[in-house]
């Protein structure tokens, strides 16, 4: 459980925005992008190499949050759902005492936030408050789109940003300037940088061992216990983070075992929310806590008469499209609940139903279909599937998929002979 949340807020913008926003223009998608840097670089998940976990929760929100930019700049949009995000902020000596949360000796802080903002502007001030990030190069921003006409202030920069050396002393960002200096004095390579880790790479691996025997452990008894397929991890944590999880999973089977029973015969994967993957796996979202979990288990009966629904569900598409078998490919796709996927599965059949596409019965038998909502035009991917969008034209996925379907053949064919391949071989 995170420590140190910020309290789910909404800002009000007459107390926090400064005078000059309220009568600004909304900004770019670029100008926003520009106006988020100090914020980008606080959060970015690079910085947080040796967290395996705070990583994982900033790129995950990070997504989250880009998916929210960009509706937001579609044409036409009306409201957007609240989206709450969380964030770990990394703290330098400048900002450390400035009255905001604690932040730990590892050098972040949780912030935790809900955004329910109508533009691009008053999105990048609500993020850059939450955070207790500077918003003083916004008004400088804004002065600058006044004094010149809009349509020479949306040219871009005639020259790189030059920015000042407390920029990266803030946000940890390395100089420019310094790494190339660095570079022109020595150049890394591959064999060099793995020569001078070998020893330490070594070290670490002997002593991590005892605790991967403690995590094999756990999880060989929890899944006898529970009955379980298997235990898998989506994100890679570290071998602690991970038997800390299961820990937390045995200790909720000492107190409510029947719940948990539910789950016999499933996979069990930890991961960043709760509920049940389109795979049909049972997903523990590792920031819920065990009051979260115990309701998933005992809502597992419904989920399973969801998945019959959406099971049928693609035996009707299969049908209305010739015989052609939808999937759903775990490391191919976006990762997806149950309801998400059925819902993206019904959208796609409603417009089967009102634009019948002519396609002869079993005619594509043994050919695959994946169903995607961030495409727009249909696919065929190098190992034979077609990548369909959900709201793809009936007519023009006529013509693809019966042009491709040869190409289609060849291409699962190459991949059925390769699986061949490897498996004599024993890999």
């Amino acid at each position: 459980m995170f420590c140190h949340l910020r309290p789910v807020r909404r800002l009000c913008l007459e107390k926090i925005s400064p005078h000059w926003f309220l009568y600004s223009r909304s900004l770019s998608g670029a100008e926003a992008v520009n106006a988020l840097r100090p914020f980008y670089f606080a959060v970015h998940p690079d910085f947080f190499g040796q967290h395996p976990r705070e990583r994982e929760v900033n790129e995950n929100s990070l997504k989250r949050l880009s998916v929210y930019l960009e509706n937001l700049q579609k044409p036409g949009f009306k409201s957007l759902k609240p989206t709450q995000l969380t964030f770990y902020v990394r703290e330098t000596d400048q900002n450390s005492s400035d009255g905001q949360e604690p932040f730990s000796t590892s050098g972040f802080r949780a912030v935790e936030f809900t955004l329910h903002t109508r533009d691009l502007l008053s999105t990048v001030l609500d993020i850059l408050n939450s955070c207790s990030l500077s918003t003083e190069h916004l008004q400088s921003l804004n002065t600058h789109v006044h004094s010149q006409p809009l349509r020479q202030a949306r040219r871009p920069p005639d020259r790189p940003i030059k920015w000042d050396k407390s920029y990266y002393s803030f946000t940890g960002f390395r100089d420019p300037d310094e790494d190339l200096e660095q570079v022109s004095r020595v150049e890394t390579t591959l064999i060099s940088w793995l020569d001078h880790n070998e020893k330490s790479a070594v070290k670490k691996l002997k002593n991590s061992l005892p605790l991967r025997r403690e995590l094999d452990r756990l999880k060989d008894e929890l899944s006898h216990q529970l009955q379980l397929s298997d235990i898998r991890w989506q994100r890679s944590w570290g071998i602690a983070h991970r038997c800390s999880q299961l820990h937390s999973l045995g200790r909720l089977a000492q107190q409510n075992l029947e719940a948990l029973k539910t789950a016999k015969g499933c996979t069990l994967i930890f991961t960043d929310r709760s509920g049940m993957s389109a795979m049909g796996h049972v997903m523990l979202g590792t920031m819920d806590v065990h009051h979260h979990w115990t309701k998933l288990f005992e809502r597992l009966p419904s989920y399973f008469d969801l998945q019959r629904k959406l099971m049928l569900l693609e035996d009707q598409i299969s049908y209305l499209l010739g015989g052609i078998q939808v999937v759903y490919i775990e490391e191919l796709q976006p990762v997806l609940t149950v309801e998400e996927y059925y819902s993206l599965l019904d959208v796609f059949y409603n417009r089967l139903l009102k634009n019948r596409i002519p396609f002869h019965p079993r005619s594509l038998r043994g050919l695959q279909m994946i169903l995607n909502s961030d495409r727009y035009a249909p696919s065929l991917h190098e190992l034979g599937h077609f990548n369909i969008p959900a709201l793809c034209d009936p007519a023009s996925l006529q013509w693809f998929i019966l042009t491709k379907a040869q190409q289609a053949r060849e291409n699962m064919k190459r991949k059925e002979d390769v699986h061949k391949f490897l498996k004599t071989r024993g890999i």
